[in-house]
């Protein structure tokens, strides 16, 4: 209630901008941000715990509960699968931009991810793996997509709890995160993938159903779809919709396309996609001569984030090939830890580091390292750890600790890159064009992940010395290059830090 005259009082209209100012039931923060934090939390559970265990269902044998898949064959779909997921996102935004509003998107999305995850649980072998990936990347680009809007929607233009907020949210990523992979790992390692699976699916319902129960307090905006696509243009999209999906299917029944080349073919798609939305960006009469310099500046950028994904995504490929046959995990005596747990050691990591990280930014103020720099330190970072795999090389039995050594290197070059890089795109983005410069950023990801089941294919035990010493010297090299153009990239960016 505010008031109005004296003596009367006016009902203040829920999802206002007074509504959302005065909502602070949740640490001082409106009180469907706990809402959108359980369902982020709950869906990253779900998707980094399925993830944690999907390359080992492939390529376990049939003995051991797996599909027998050849381990290289293995990696690259576990690449492709998370390339896609980055294109669906795209996608996702388009469809919540122009079909169905962000709520809507969301909520679709969430079903769909859990149905992923009960194919996945439910049906076993190769038709169940490919249902379940298939519904999970779609939804999971879907919810990505529309989720953040959400949550800028619970505040007005100027509230100061913005930033705030968005900082509680993310971390609940990492939470789900770090106890997915241990949760999922330890069901998998105790009573099979397809409980493992399960456990996955179960979370989704529950942050599905806790978001049902609470979606009402949303503001009313977000039911609304902001540039609807007129009807008369149904028809067209929707024939290309089913144009697409032939042609998917006749590629897959030709055999032009299979498990084996899948990763090639999605980072192909990838790099066109890329392509064209520069163009896109460059030839624009929309966008004046500054706006085209800044996004000269970001194609340097795009190549290193590649780069630097290309490695990182590793966690979830080669690093859990490695942790399978290389790290001595017994601990506690006799007691085996699962293979899924090493990737939980990054979220913690970034849990820890991350508001020291925040905190030296806003110690530095002006005096912190302009973009290009970070850039080139947190890829320098990522192809350090990549060399430290070099003197366990030839071990019996890696301790675990080292790995968790190497994944805090990694971790600390993903704080200098990852929140850097999704905050410049949105400020080197032409006036005309603020969501394909943020969709690029995601396009980098999306091309680095592929990459990083491509370059799977290449890792055996025999040859890990001349694996792990190439791409990191090689990405050291881009570092370098990186760090050496940061001044003439500086000068392109027209001011932007």
């Amino acid at each position: 209630m505010t008031a109005d005259e004296p003596g009367t009082y006016a009902v203040t209209e829920p999802g206002s901008p007074e509504a959302r100012s005065e909502d602070r039931g949740f640490f001082g923060q409106p009180r469907m941000l706990a809402n959108l934090f359980g369902v982020e939390l709950w869906e990253r559970f779900s998707f980094y715990g399925m993830q944690a265990i999907v390359l080992l269902y492939m390529y376990f044998q049939t003995t051991e509960g797996g599909l027998g898949i050849e381990q290289s064959v293995a990696a690259g779909i576990v690449g492709a699968y998370g390339g896609t997921v980055y294109l669906f996102s795209i996608l996702g935004g388009w469809v919540a931009d122009r079909l169905l509003g962000s709520e809507r998107t969301m909520f679709g999305s969430a079903v769909l991810i859990m149905a992923g995850h009960i194919a996945l649980a439910v049906l076993h072998g190769v038709l169940g793996l490919g249902i379940g990936l298939v519904l999970v990347a779609i939804g999971s680009g879907g919810l990505k997509a529309s989720i953040t809007n959400l949550v800028g929607a619970l505040y007005s233009e100027k509230d100061p709890r913005r930033d705030a907020g968005f900082s509680i949210f993310y971390m609940g990523v990492n939470i789900g995160g770090l106890i997915g992979p241990l949760l999922t790992g330890l069901a998998q390692q105790e009573l099979g993938f397809h409980i493992g699976f399960g456990l996955a699916a179960v979370g989704m319902a529950i942050g599905l159903t806790q978001y049902t129960i609470g979606r009402r307090r949303l503001p009313q905006h977000v039911h609304h779809v902001p540039n609807p696509l007129p009807r008369s243009q149904y028809l067209r999209y929707g024939l290309i919709a089913v144009g697409a999906v032939v042609l998917l299917a006749v590629l897959v029944v030709t055999g032009v396309l299979h498990a084996a080349n899948l990763a090639d073919v999605v980072v192909w798609a990838i790099v066109a996609a890329a392509v064209a939305l520069f163009v896109v960006l460059l030839t624009s009469s929309r966008v004046s001569a500054d706006e085209r310099s800044r996004v000269f500046a970001f194609i340097p950028m795009f190549i290193g984030s590649a780069a630097f994904w290309a490695l990182f995504q590793q966690q979830f490929t080669v690093i859990t090939i490695y942790s399978d046959e290389r790290l001595d995990r017994q601990v506690f005596g006799d007691w085996t830890m699962p293979i899924s747990w090493v990737q939980s050691f990054n979220p913690f990591f970034i849990i820890v580091l991350a508001p020291v990280f925040a905190a030296l930014w806003t110690r530095l103020g002006p005096r912190q390292p302009i973009t290009p720099v970070k850039f080139g330190l947190g890829i320098a970072l990522m192809g350090s750890a990549f060399l430290l795999f070099l003197p366990m090389a030839g071990t019996a039995g890696v301790p675990v600790l080292w790995v968790a050594m190497i994944m805090l290197v990694a971790t600390c070059g993903e704080l200098l890159l990852s929140p850097v890089g999704l905050s410049l795109s949105t400020k080197l983005a032409p006036r005309a064009y603020p969501v394909l410069m943020v969709a690029l950023f995601y396009l980098s990801v999306a091309l680095g992940t592929a990459l990083s089941g491509v370059l799977a294919g290449f890792y055996s035990e025999e040859n890990e010395v001349a694996y792990f010493g190439t791409l990191g010297a090689v990405t050291i090299g881009i570092a370098a290059a990186l760090l050496l153009l940061a001044r003439p990239v500086g000068r392109l960016m027209r001011g932007v830090r």
